[in-house]
């Protein structure tokens, strides 16, 4: 048995409910209002079974004043019936409505004459030329016209099979495993609890299961499961289904909320999207119009931000964000509706194509290009590395694929691990230690920006061969957390772009500017402290060596602490890298039976004079060799 949902689509008064009625012996007006005037205000529900086919059918009114009840009840649809009346053929809102059903993007329809039986032949034939005129170049161009009455029974078999032949030609929508379900309606019924209705766009889910309650996110259990008034253990994707939910109170259920598996839905007040501006009110549609939005069973008032026009023309297609009062669920490739903010008109639609989207800066012509690719381009996978290269250095995870490129699970799993084997997504370590996949276009954007620091920082001091590592890290910390950074220069690093280690780096093509003299220089100096121990040379000791040039020799001297060779203790007093970590070794020994030291026992530990104990002992306390208390040093 194949699931369907039929929606019906016309003006008020022309016999929506009445033909309903007629093939499934259903009313779908269930308020009383509806009974007392006579007419169809919010969406109503039948259930139809043909051949292979249970139609699930949702029956929208045809009021003008109510286009958001019709909008709500129009989610998940996968066929309409337009309905005509004979006796005033197309009115305004059979226009609407399927101008309507056009936006929401449904392929497969029929169209029923209603009250035929109140016409006489001429009249009808002209009503149907008047539908005809109307449908062309829609989905419903080649839709079957039949004529009938609710009353007498004129044309319901005939409808009936029209309907069958219909669902027939239904492709069967890609059945994503997630289930999700816009609910349209709540209420309580007594010993049970709070009752949730909608149509299940998406998956399926057993009697017991959790599922997320969004837009807030709590996890509530499913205690019961209907499906046209019969209890059932499992709903799937193309019915309509009433859902017992535990610990739920009615008061906090609203239309536009939503059921879906945990994980996938992210609530956002910012949309990316297509748009199109119906022609037929010929009136453009301009940058930061307030509109009203719907989309699923949600209706929400925002502004209309257009990316790549200043205002978009009747009949015309644009890119643009929306900015909403209140957070929507949705997906890649979700249509929606726009109406005015009086909810009296609707002026276009569309699709999304980011559900979660950073805002975009108009007229930026490179995001603008990646966000048509979105849409035009040809293959999940391509959309897909669209989709990871604007989630930028955050990483992508599965739900990100199926959210934002609509992918399936394990659709989206396959994709990616191509896109790590081909090189178009690679890994970096995040600051928890644990692998993040990110587009190979945003690596090499961090690594051209380290290697873009590290020749600015070689140009300001172009005689030092190696910089710090966490200094360009910090140059840096702009553009995402240190860990990814780090890892970038790792990556560099692998491929022999920098030269370095764990604590200094340098550009591979660096070469640094010391002369053949200053060279020697340099050596000479460090070979002169390595032999001078605890007890090192005076920098000003190699002036005659550097000609009498002090500048020389400072740079000089900046070159062999900037790569590590020597450790400045005090102002004019430095060691040998080598022998700053035996000092540390060596008072760290002494210090371990808790007793304390005197500058003098320091002093004799490294075999030094006063002249340079006080210094060396002071450079301890600075970092965090030793603790003085009085005249004794403790391990600190």
């Amino acid at each position: 048995m194949h699931d369907l949902i039929l929606g019906t689509a016309g003006h008020i008064d022309h016999g929506k409910t009445s033909l309903v009625r007629a093939l499934t012996g259903i009313d779908c007006d269930r308020l009383p209002e509806e009974k007392a005037r006579g007419i169809t205000i919010d969406i109503g529900f039948a259930h139809l079974k043909l051949g292979d086919y249970r139609l699930g059918i949702v029956d929208v009114p045809g009021h003008e004043r109510f286009i958001r009840n019709m909008l709500a009840g129009a989610t998940g649809i996968d066929l309409a019936l337009l309905v005509v009346s004979a006796k005033e053929s197309i009115k305004p809102q059979t226009v609407e409505h399927l101008e309507i059903l056009k936006l929401l993007g449904i392929r497969h329809g029929v169209i029923a004459i209603t009250m035929a039986d109140l016409v006489d032949d001429a009249t009808r034939e002209l009503v149907e030329l008047e539908i005809r005129e109307l449908v062309q170049n829609t989905f419903l161009a080649e839709a079957p016209i039949n004529a009938t009455s609710a009353v007498t029974g004129l044309g319901i078999s005939e409808l009936k099979q029209a309907l069958e032949q219909a669902a027939r030609k239904v492709s069967t929508p890609q059945q994503q495993p997630w289930f999700r379900l816009a609910i349209d309606r709540a209420f309580t019924v007594q010993g049970h609890g709070t009752v949730v209705t909608g149509t299940v766009t998406s998956g399926s889910l057993k009697l017991g299961d959790e599922v997320a309650w969004l837009p807030g996110g709590d996890l509530v259990r499913v205690r019961s499961l209907q499906n046209h008034d019969e209890s059932v253990e499992c709903i799937s994707r193309g019915m309509r289904a009433a859902l017992n939910l535990a610990g739920v109170k009615l008061e906090e259920v609203s239309r536009g909320q939503e059921l879906a598996t945990p994980g996938y839905l992210v609530p956002s007040t910012v949309l990316t999207v297509r748009i199109y501006n119906l022609p037929a009110l010929n009136k453009a549609i301009k940058h930061k119009a307030q509109v009203r939005l719907h989309l699923g069973t949600t209706e929400v008032l925002g502004s209309v931000s257009l990316l790549d026009c200043d205002q978009l023309m009747p009949g015309s297609w644009g890119l643009a964000q929306l900015y909403l009062e209140e957070p929507v669920l949705t997906v890649y490739g979700q249509a929606f509706v726009i109406r005015s903010p009086s909810a009296t008109t609707t002026l276009g639609g569309g699709q999304v194509l980011q559900p979660t989207p950073e805002k975009i800066r108009r007229r930026h012509f490179e995001l603008l290009e990646r966000i048509e690719k979105l849409w035009s381009s040809q293959t999940p996978f391509e959309r897909a590395m669209e989709v990871i290269w604007f989630l930028g250095r955050r990483g992508v995870t599965i739900a990100d694929l199926v959210r934002g490129a609509g992918l399936d699970p394990q659709q989206a799993e396959s994709v990616l691990q191509e896109a790590i084997k081909n090189g178009r997504v690679k890994t970096l370590i995040n600051k928890e230690g644990k692998p993040v996949q990110i587009h190979a276009d945003m690596i090499q954007d961090i690594q051209d920006r380290v290697i873009h620091v590290l020749r600015s920082l070689h140009e300001a001091h172009p005689l030092m061969s190696t910089h710090d590592r966490q200094q360009v890290v910090s140059a840096l910390n702009f553009i995402g957390e240190d860990a990814f950074i780090q890892s970038a220069i790792d990556h560099l690093l692998q491929q022999k772009i920098l030269l370095g280690d764990t604590n200094r780096i340098a550009w591979a093509e660096h070469k640094p500017k010391l002369s053949v003299n200053q060279r020697k220089l340099k050596d000479k100096m460090i070979e002169s402290f390595k032999t001078a121990g605890f007890q090192p040379p005076e920098i000003s000791s190699f002036a005659a060596q550097a000609g009498g040039n002090a500048a020389v020799l400072k740079d000089i001297t900046d070159v062999c602490m900037a790569e590590g060779l020597l450790v400045q203790i005090a102002e004019g007093i430095y060691l040998h890298r080598d022998h700053e970590q035996s000092m540390r070794e060596k008072v760290r020994q002494h210090l371990q039976g808790g007793t304390g030291l005197t500058v003098a026992g320091i002093r004799d530990i490294l075999a030094t004079t006063r002249k340079f104990a006080v210094p060396l002992c002071e450079y301890l306390d600075r970092v965090g060799i030793t603790r003085r208390d009085g005249d004794l040093r403790y391990s600190a």
